[in-house]
């Protein structure tokens, strides 16, 4: 029996897991990591969490596949996308802490970027809005604040990476300084019509192109880890950004298919095939996977926080234990009070881009206490959704879109938060057997590449609904909280 190990490195975890031939995951090793919070809105990870973590887990989960690193034929990786590292090329040692997706110190200087009149031409490569969520404010800011910094870039002595990028350096041990296109794609660097760096925006940022790693397709020869590390060389054949691996996951091949992850975030995209749709609704356009030199386009809607909020119960309002509670409590929530949570907490993503606005809560009563703050926390994803997938059909409107919305992520096993998913949005909701879609698209990567796995027909065929939800909210009260819900939102983005 052969194997494929899915390294999937995540924003607050990072886990591996072992797929056998037929994609059925057999082992799996999880450790979370720690998140640091220098300054408001700022929010970093120490570079050695990410790889040292990455290490254990794959050999966690090789000892409890009860196997050998001769069995797997390839590894695959998915990544938290946009997180900015710099490291020194000779020592491989990072320069600064990894400046996270969240974060968002640079908003001024996107806000003057804005003022300039570069959004068009941003919009126009890179498929982006300028904003701090992306690589390359965050790169600058490095260059622009670590001492030396951009002295030694200009030397050649710094390399630029995302997550996936820095570890395919520490995996093969500094041999291969490589990212796919789903990554690249993220950047606000990347020209996604021609499929290469931007001269342009680099030179606008003053980032030396000698920085960037080159650009390969999602399945395609990425070097082999280092013999020591988990006792044989193996060859790393896919790499896809964690939503990107996730649409693959969910055999979202067909222009028009729709998913949505809920991990840390929320994350919707819509397949729309070898079209490249400019949104009118800010959305983004961006790669959804590329395969034998062919980019494959999507839509995509990102939600800041959605299990982040479930988080927040936990740690900052200390109402819960654990995630499994947010579902009890919302079943026994007062339905007569109508408060509706807009978790800004680190402002709002798609369709309102806006960084600066907080998280606000409206309605409360003198009885409102932890059942309902939960059951207003569990709405808020599905709120934002459909807000997400609102402007997605705009976008898509002359073409034929998908009515069901496939779905992924740890909050996907909350039955109730699916349920009124299903419910606010009016159409199905389908819940796959396999819910880490995330390390199955990019393990499906790796062994597709070295000739282990099905093609892109026998992938989609494979995949199963474990279950289906079906709206039951009627017309009349979907639309009343719908509209609760953005004026909430109007409120909380005038304050």
């Amino acid at each position: 029996m052969k194997y494929v190990l899915a390294i999937d490195q995540g924003t607050t975890s990072t886990r591996a897991i072992i797929f056998n031939e037929s994609l059925v995951p057999i082992a799996s090793a999880q450790e979370e990591f720690t998140q640091f919070y220098p300054q408001s809105g700022w929010v970093e990870h120490d570079p050695q969490d990410l790889w040292g973590t990455t290490a254990s887990t794959c050999r966690g989960a090789i000892e409890r596949a009860n196997i050998v690193a001769t069995n797997i034929t390839s590894i695959g990786i998915t990544n938290q996308r946009e997180t900015t590292l710099v490291w020194n090329r000779k020592t491989g040692q990072p320069i600064y802490n990894a400046i996270v997706w969240q974060d968002r110190r640079t908003a001024n200087y996107c806000k003057d970027l804005c003022d300039e009149g570069y959004s068009d031409m941003f919009a126009d490569r890179t498929g982006l809005l300028i904003d701090p969520y992306f690589s390359a404010t965050k790169l600058k800011w490095i260059l622009d604040n670590v001492d030396g910094a951009r002295d030694m870039a200009k030397r050649g002595e710094l390399l630029f990476g995302t997550v996936d990028t820095f570890l395919i350096w520490k995996l093969t041990g500094g041999k291969e300084h490589l990212t796919d296109a789903t990554n690249a794609a993220r950047t606000m660097l990347y020209d996604i019509r021609k499929g290469r760096w931007s001269q342009t925006i680099c030179d606008l940022f003053e980032i030396p192109m000698d920085m960037l790693p080159k650009v390969k397709d999602s399945a395609d020869k990425f070097g082999n880890s280092r013999e020591d590390l988990f006792g044989n060389s193996i060859p790393i054949c896919g790499v896809a950004g964690d939503q990107q691996a996730a649409t693959i996951g969910q055999a979202c091949f067909k222009p028009g298919m729709l998913k949505s992850t809920y991990g840390t975030g929320c994350f919707a995209l819509l397949n729309t095939g070898d079209t490249l749709v400019k949104s009118k609704n800010r959305l983004l356009t961006t790669i959804a996977y590329q395969i034998d030199g062919k980019p494959t386009y999507a839509l995509e809607g990102s939600i800041f926080i959605a299990g982040a909020v479930v988080q927040w119960l936990r740690d900052g309002l200390k109402i819960i234990r654990n995630a499994s509670e947010t579902q009890p409590l919302a079943e026994a929530a007062d339905d007569t009070q109508s408060i509706v949570l807009v978790p800004a907490f680190t402002g709002l993503g798609a369709p309102y881009w806006n960084p600066e606005c907080r998280g606000a809560i409206f309605g409360l009563t003198r009885n409102s206490g932890p059942n309902e703050l939960a059951k207003a926390a569990l709405e808020s994803v599905g709120y934002q959704t459909r807000d997400l997938l609102e402007a997605m059909r705009a976008d898509w409107v002359s073409k034929e879109a998908s009515s069901i919305l496939r779905v992924d992520g740890g909050m996907s096993a909350s039955d109730w938060a699916m349920q009124f998913l299903s419910d606010i949005l009016g159409s199905p909701v389908d819940r796959p057997k396999v819910l880490e879609t995330t390390a199955l698209g990019v393990a499906w990567l790796a062994g597709m590449e070295v000739g282990l796995m099905p093609d892109q027909e026998a992938f989609s065929n494979q995949w199963d609904v474990e279950h289906q939800f079906l709206p039951n909210m009627d017309e009349t009260t979907r639309a009343r909280k719908y509209a609760d819900w953005q004026r909430a939102v109007t409120s909380t983005l005038r304050y």
